[in-house]
């Protein structure tokens, strides 16, 4: 039953990334253009998710299992150090180059677009040299 749900709250995500224009790289960029001709309505998408977000967090700090009965584990860390500054900056660059970010690059690789493919795989390789390099650090 809970792959079942899993399954149904990924397509519900993919159909938001696809309704919300996320899933496309020209609309991406154009929000991310700002010196040009900008694209302010992913703005409202995005403070739409900040919402959401704000919302369940409140309700999950007060849970300890998920809906489905799972353990329920929330971040805990408050510290902005060196690893998410580079995470980030390294997030920022890629969605600007490529008008993807992860989700949006697996909805649109379902819908066969070449560049996503691309991304996807420069995605898997770069996890996988994260991989490599946080063995051999620890």
């Amino acid at each position: 039953m809970q792959r079942i749900f899993e399954f149904l709250i990924g397509l519900l995500f993919g159909l938001g990334l696809i309704l919300s224009g996320m899933s496309n790289p020209a609309k991406v960029l154009g929000f991310l253009d700002l010196a040009g001709n900008w694209d302010p309505s992913l703005a409202f998408v995005m403070g739409g998710a900040i919402l959401v977000g704000l919302v369940a967090f409140q309700v999950a700090r007060k849970r300890t299992q998920t809906f489905l009965g799972g353990a329920l584990k929330l971040p805990n860390r408050t510290d902005i150090d060196k690893r998410l500054v580079i995470g980030s900056l390294t997030f920022g660059v890629g969605w600007g180059l490529a008008g993807f970010c992860p989700g949006p690059a697996l909805v649109s690789l379902g819908s066969g677009q070449p560049k996503a493919v691309i991304f996807v795989i420069a995605m898997v390789v770069g996890m996988g040299v994260y991989e490599l390099l946080n063995r051999k650090a620890n």
